[in-house]
């Protein structure tokens, strides 16, 4: 027992910092705004040690499950996070852009800082590093699919048609997301994995996952289940605090957004960069581009549907500024998966254009 709270030690800090928040919350509050802040400081670093322990266990069931099914524990449980820590601010909070700017903010952080991060560091240790093709060109069109019709279209429908339009994405979303996961992990499951891509496109057939590896299933995903619920109840305080931290400071509106997009894709993040640094850019690629997938396409029918359930619009359309850069991203993308090889230089770009979204982020547009 010593060796397994010691292991998980961050799970147990988080779980100290919600036994202590969420009964005292109200007197945080009542103490002032200095006392707000630090105590939505100290909140989001345990949600983040929450968060970076789920990230382990759910690499821990991406290796017994293997490809494609690893990558898709990995994005699927930094969704979750996601949609915990969204679902409950928004409870909290009256901006109707609050899930725009995150999926947003989530967006450039995991194709312009994950990805080009990755590939900047990975190209300056080894060079060009190869990956399957077909694995970025599917993930590339399939975000901007997800992204044009839940949060460019939206710009054209009128106010009053926002529940008919809302409707639509869930649908649209939904079976997209469906479709794509079932070719995923049938016909087109050699997309997703490099060791595929050296043979001929032979159809990959999943092996069954033996019975004592569903044993060992187990454990991780109990740990990932207490993380999670850990997480929103750090997040039903953080969320509070942040508020009256924040209020009347100025600061940029997107900074709350950013925090909950950085909390869910900073795991990410490190286990994107460790596969970078070990010459294994395949899993940066499904991570990057997965994860960005996933937070558009399920992300958006959960909060629209939540929306429609309380009959509190949201807003989705992205504003110019976000417009092109997601745009400028998504283009900068296309052109660099084309041949299947990442290098330092197509690390950069995608990299200056995060620091763009940074400035951007600064200057409050």
């Amino acid at each position: 027992m010593p060796a397994l709270i010691r292991q998980e030690i961050f799970l147990v800090i988080a779980a100290m910092a919600a036994a202590i928040g969420f009964p005292f919350e109200h007197s945080i509050l009542e103490a002032g705004q200095a006392v707000s802040m630090a105590a939505a400081v100290a909140l989001i670093v345990a949600i983040l040690l929450a968060s970076v322990r789920v990230a382990h266990h759910a690499e821990e069931l991406a290796e017994r499950v293997g490809e494609p099914y690893g990558t898709m524990v990995l994005t699927l449980s930094a969704v979750l996070v996601e949609v915990v820590i969204l679902a409950i601010m928004m409870s909290h909070t009256s901006s109707p852009t609050l899930v725009r700017d995150t999926i947003y903010s989530a967006v450039m952080l995991d194709i312009n800082a994950l990805l080009g991060l990755s590939a900047l560091l990975g190209g300056l240790r080894h060079g060009e590093q190869p990956y399957n093709v077909d694995s970025g060109n599917t993930y590339i069109v399939m975000i901007l699919t997800a992204i044009g019709v839940s949060m460019v279209l939206p710009s054209f429908i009128p106010s009053e048609h926002w529940r008919s339009y809302s409707l639509f994405t869930i649908v649209v979303m939904v079976l997209m997301y469906g479709l794509f996961l079932r070719l995923q992990t049938g016909r087109h499951s050699y997309f997703f994995s490099y060791s595929y891509a050296q043979h001929a496109k032979v159809h990959a057939v999943a092996e069954p996952v033996p019975p004592c590896a569903e044993r060992k299933l187990a454990l991780p995903i109990s740990f990932m289940a207490g993380g999670i619920a850990l997480i929103g109840v750090l997040s039903e305080v953080m969320s509070r605090t942040l508020d009256a931290g924040l209020a009347g400071s100025g600061v940029p509106p997107i900074v709350a957004p950013l925090i909950v997009a950085t909390l869910s894709a900073s795991p990410e993040i490190l286990t994107a960069m460790r596969a970078a640094l070990a010459n294994r850019m395949q899993p940066v690629v499904n991570i990057a581009l997965g994860a960005s997938l996933s937070t558009v396409i399920l992300t958006v029918p959960i909060i629209e549907a939540l929306a429609l359930v309380t009959g509190q619009p949201i807003h989705m359309a992205l504003s110019p500024s976000q417009m092109v850069m997601v745009f400028i991203t998504l283009i900068v993308a296309m052109v660099n998966v084309h041949d299947g090889e990442t290098n330092a230089i197509e690390g950069m770009t995608h990299f200056v254009l995060f620091l763009a979204f940074l400035m951007l982020a600064v200057l409050g547009v």
